[in-house]
This record gives structure tokens, C-alpha cells and sequence, in this order.
């Protein structure tokens, strides 16, 4: 229970249909560090974990509140940062869904007698009949989906995982709360980053913490001023720093030009923030690395529905799985039919079946430009790559 009015709700209709329900909030981050403030970051503060007890005391359940603060700087905050140095533009809610709530909070939970954890998060499940096997389903409510965010569970934990608001709608949920009474049924969504200060944002978060999260920025490439150049080659401009720029941004970029101008790369080792045309950060292919694959693929190669943002639209592409086939870590490509915008290293690349295409089958990261992960050949079938992103 992270103090929102979603997981609130799940709680609710889970005691409401007669299970044995234990509320846990996770105290992740410390939001008070060097002066930022206990307020300032975007849930999961001390505020949040005390709404989350009153939420459990109106819903009649006991509550307790886990310190996971070193497994989630470890596996979430860090990694977060090191991301952002090399030139990427990480999801920490991917690790943290992965490493933090289903698996160090699930171990813990245990302890309590918990069978299953269940969260707020928009999205159904249902049971494959030849396999026995638990898929992930779009929610019902897709402007809430959040499937895209889950991709990279294991199939042990959707068999302990449970959603119960994934035939509801935003709407419906604050209603169900709002009518119970809950303190938290007209709390704002949180929308950003929960542990970077909205002050702060990612780029003065990173300049803030890098030094004790053992990342010192005195003389790292990724935080020294350093030029802005076209594609190709010609400086048109200056930044304070890669860190602050991922794949397909257009404002803040300080470069004037008689045409829009779009971050084509982020070329972090050598301080440089390649730009172009919007034409420019389109891209025909993207190589995906440590895939996670739901639904295992009938052939190496298949066609899928691919999203590579968590709002972008699903759009027809080829997955060119490695050989050998590895369910979960190995890489791939993604063959778009039609080229895709802005397509970032770093963020997820997630594809649904075309027959069912509510059903998430994979995901995988985007990968840096020329980060083959061991595919010396490319796509198959030739097909071409363009843009900055491949």
C-alpha cells in the first residue's frame, strides 16, 4: 500500500470478497536526504506510508511497513543513475515491480502467512488451459494500462501476483473509495519518478546523489559542459551535460535552427549530443537486450504488436529472437513495418500477441547504438535500421 488511492482500493475489494488481507508499505527512499525535503518526492514518503495506515485502519486490515531502502538503492536508485551517465533513459518502475515488490517485499511477506501479493496496478490475468501457465492481459480501462511496466516478470511471480483493478476504471476506483470512505479517494495520481524531487528532475537528482551512490561526477564525461552537433558532425551548440537529454527531445536543447530539432543520440562517453530532423530519430529496427519472454514464441522469428513507450500506440513488427532461444535475458530485434519515432536506449520495447492483442507475450530493453549483445548479424531478413537508436 503505497498510500494511493489504487492499491487502497485493491486491498479493499480483495477483504470485501473475504481474504485474509495484510497491507504493507514499503519505505524505499529517504526524501528528507540533503535538504530535498519530506515532501518533495513523488509518493512513498512518510506522508504516504501514514495515509496508507489510516486507508488499512478504515478498510479494517493490519498494517505493517517494510524498510527496503537498501535493496531499493541497490537494485532501482543506483542502477537509475548509472543509466542516465551512459547516456540512457532508464524505467526504475521496471526493477522495482521485478525486484523490490515481487520479490524482497514477497520473501518478507511471507513471513506474515501472504500466499499472494496483490498491487494496484491496471492490469488482468488469466490462466493458459494447455499449459496452466499466467498470462497478462491488458486492463480493461487502456488509458490506465499499465502492462508495459510489468513485462518483465517472472512467470512465478504472475502465478503470485493479483490485480484487482484491472476491470475497473480510474473513475470507478475513486468511487468504490470515496463510498467506503477512504482517506486517500481524492489523492492526485502520482505521475513522475517517486524518489526524484520535482525541484530536482532527473538531470539535478543525479548531480545531487551521484557522489555518495558512488558515482563521482568531478571529470565524468556524461556531467562536463560539451558541444551539440548535427548528424553530421557540424557543432551547432553547447550543453552543461549529457545527462540532462534522452532520444527524441525537442525543447531545452539551446540550439537554434531554421527547422525543429530533435536529440538524435546521446553520446554520453564522449560528452556529445548528437541532434537532427524528426525524420532523424526514426528508426526501421531496434536491438532489445535482456528479454523477458511471457508467451515463448512458436519460431525464432514472429510477428507482434510492439510498443516501445509506455504511451506510444502498438504498431506491427517482426521479433528476430537470438539463437539459441532464451526465455529471459537474451536479446533480440524488432523490425518495425513502418519506422518508429524517438525510439530511446534504455527504455522498454514491449510486444502483445496480434491474434489476442490484449495479451503481453515479451519485453526487453532498448539497447545503445551498436550494443548487439552478441548478434553479430543484425536483423534478419536484411532489414535495414535508421536513425540513432539502432
Amino acid at each position: 500500500m503505497s498510500g494511493g488511492v489504487d492499491s487502497s482500493v485493491a486491498a479493499l475489494l480483495l477483504a470485501r470478497q473475504g481474504a485474509d488481507v495484510v497491507g504493507i508499505s514499503m519505505h524505499l527512499w529517504d526524501h528528507d536526504r540533503d535538504g530535498a525535503g519530506a515532501g518533495a518526492g513523488r509518493c512513498c514518503t512518510l506522508d504516504d506510508l501514514r495515509t496508507a495506515r489510516r486507508a488499512a485502519e478504515a478498510i479494517g486490515i493490519p498494517h505493517f511497513t517494510l524498510d527496503l531502502r537498501d535493496r531499493f538503492l541497490e537494485t532501482v536508485v543506483r542502477p537509475f543513475v548509472g543509466a542516465y551517465l551512459s547516456g540512457e533513459t532508464p524505467i526504475p518502475c521496471l526493477a522495482c515491480n521485478t525486484d523490490v515488490k515481487f520479490d524482497a517485499l514477497f520473501r518478507k511477506a511471507r513471513g506474515l502467512g501472504c500466499e499472494v501479493v496483490a498491487t494496484g496496478h491496471y492490469a488482468r490475468l488469466e490462466t493458459d488451459a494447455g499449459t496452466g501457465e499466467v498470462r497478462l492481459l491488458k486492463a480493461r480501462d487502456l488509458t490506465k494500462d499499465q502492462t508495459y511496466f510489468l513485462y518483465d516478470l517472472t512467470p512465478g511471480q504472475l502465478a503470485v501476483a493479483r490485480f484487482p483493478l484491472g476491470e475497473l476504471t480510474k473513475a470507478e476506483v475513486r468511487g468504490i473509495a470515496r463510498e467506503a470512505g477512504l482517506p486517500n479517494w481524492d489523492k492526485p495520481d502520482s505521475q513522475e519518478i517517486c524518489f526524484v524531487p520535482e525541484a530536482d528532475g532527473p538531470a539535478g537528482f543525479i548531480r545531487r546523489e551521484a557522489g555518495t551512490l558512488g558515482f563521482p561526477l568531478p571529470g565524468h564525461p556524461a556531467a562536463r559542459p560539451g558541444p551539440v552537433v548535427r548528424t553530421d558532425g557540424t557543432e551547432v551548440g553547447s550543453h552543461r551535460g549529457t545527462l540532462a537529454f534522452t532520444v527524441g527531445q525537442r525543447r531545452g536543447l539551446g540550439v537554434t535552427a531554421p527547422e525543429p530539432l530533435y536529440v538524435v543520440d546521446v553520446r554520453a562517453a564522449e560528452g556529445r549530443v548528437v541532434v537532427g530532423s524528426e525524420r532523424e530519430t526514426r528508426s526501421t529496427a531496434v536491438r532489445l537486450r535482456r528479454v523477458n519472454l511471457l508467451v515463448p514464441p512458436e519460431a525464432r522469428s514472429t510477428g507482434v504488436l510492439a510498443r516501445i513507450r509506455s504511451r506510444h500506440p502498438d504498431v506491427p513488427a517482426r521479433l528476430e529472437l537470438d539463437v539459441p532461444l532464451q526465455r529471459r535475458g537474451g536479446g533480440a530485434w524488432l523490425v518495425f513495418e513502418d519506422p518508429v519515432r524517438a525510439a530511446a536506449p534504455g527504455q522498454a520495447a514491449v510486444f502483445y500477441d496480434p491474434r489476442h492483442p490484449e495479451r503481453l507475450t515479451g519485453g526487453g530493453l532498448i539497447a545503445r547504438p551498436g550494443e548487439t549483445g552478441g548478434d553479430p548479424q543484425g536483423p534478419a531478413d536484411g532489414a535495414c535500421a535508421a536513425g540513432g537508436t539502432v
